[in-house]
């Protein structure tokens, strides 16, 4: 009676959280493959801009998640501030082989303000908030800030030819605790640290590969990043 009661008790949460039914491995580095691009026209401010991201427990193919998000942008005249308002689809894989999945549809909004220090530091600064829609939860919003550093080495641009350094960390805060089915989450949702060298093969073209380690309550795990960023 015992046992029924108890497997009773935790049925629930294997279909409805699928990322906990495995250990997640933190010695295991994963990876991350992205794809970043975007579109302004400068005569009206109004463009779009997006990314696909797959993401990897490991460097292969033990899927962490899948990510597809495009927006609208709108930069206001002689303004250093961009404005997005888009809408991402994501599919979250559970850690090792044969993990189950689970989806998200997710609206956000973002301010992107950067600027010029000195000679050749730039910093950017984006505010995302996210309203988002997971399987098996209740409606979830949260909101996000990161800070980003590019320094080029051997010119003071980021255009063609620069060789740079890229910093960025970003902290993750969810607005609401209770999620569903009894089960609540802390207002700290995670943060990612990253670092890494690019390179400008074009004025419009940006590579860059690093190191991101990302820590939320229940595990920290380090993962490579290849990121292609594109303008046109």
């Amino acid at each position: 009676m015992r046992i029924i009661t108890l497997l009773s008790a935790i049925t629930p949460f294997l279909f409805l959280t699928p990322s906990l039914q495995a250990q997640v491995d933190q010695e295991q580095t994963g990876a991350w493959y992205m794809y970043m691009w975007s579109h302004e026209n400068p005569d009206t401010g109004f463009g779009l801009q997006g990314d696909i991201q797959e993401r990897l427990w490991d460097v292969t193919g033990d899927l962490e998640q899948l990510l597809i998000r495009g927006g609208v942008t709108w930069r206001p005249e002689n303004s250093p501030v961009k404005y997005t308002a888009g809408y991402a689809h994501i599919t979250s894989g559970a850690f090792g082989p044969g993990g189950g999945k689970f989806r998200e549809n997710r609206l956000y909004q973002e301010a992107l303000a950067g600027q010029k220090v000195g000679e050749r530091l730039y910093v950017t600064h984006r505010f995302r908030l996210e309203q988002r829609w997971v399987d098996n939860q209740d409606f979830r919003s949260r909101l996000r800030y990161s800070i980003g550093l590019n320094l080029p080495f051997n010119q003071a641009t980021l255009d063609q030819g620069a060789i740079y350094l890229a910093l960025y960390n970003e902290l993750f805060i969810n607005l609401e605790r209770d999620i569903g089915a009894g089960r609540r989450v802390d207002y700290f949702d995670r943060n990612r640290a990253y670092a890494a060298l690019g390179y400008s093969p074009r004025d419009n073209m940006r590579l860059q590969f690093g190191y991101m380690w990302q820590e939320n309550n229940n595990y920290g795990k380090g993962q490579l990043q290849f990121n292609f960023i594109h303008s046109f």
